[in-house]
């Protein structure tokens, strides 16, 4: 009997033991982040707003125990309230530097392998920058 001739394999497969063909980079991280933030935003993000609404319209026992959740006693942040807001600040502005990151790429720029990665870090970057700033700006207030 004749053995089957080895069939030839797809290039994003594996080939050797496990060896891939490709390495992660900023742009695939920045992709996934972006899907990732703008699920997260749109899913907590509303479902707070909807308990900040239904609680500020169910009277003032309502709204101090949505308001006792997030701040303590003094009426600053606890941890969760600032795990949430700083979490959801970072989210909206990476989400935003991801969008202008994508808006760019469908002008047909920024396809050479460097800059794309350039700007894949950037976005962390930016979004860093406008976070601490925002909460900056805020804390000052």
């Amino acid at each position: 009997m004749a053995t089957k001739p080895a069939r030839p394999k797809s290039p994003h497969l594996f080939s050797g033991p496990l060896a891939l063909h490709y390495r992660w980079s900023a742009a695939m991280t920045v992709s996934i982040l972006h899907r990732v933030t703008g699920s997260g935003m749109a899913t907590l993000g509303s479902l707070l707003l909807v308990w900040f609404l239904a609680a500020l319209a169910s009277g003032e026992a309502a709204y101090a125990t949505f308001r006792d959740v997030f701040t303590s006693s003094d009426g600053s942040l606890n941890i969760l309230g600032w795990v949430i807001a700083v979490g959801l600040t970072l989210s909206l502005f990476q989400h935003m530097m991801s969008g202008i990151r994508h808006l760019v790429l469908d002008t047909g720029a920024a396809f050479e392998l460097k800059l794309n990665q350039r700007l894949a870090r950037l976005t962390f970057l930016g979004s860093t920058v406008l976070t601490l700033a925002f909460w900056l700006y805020v804390g000052t207030k």
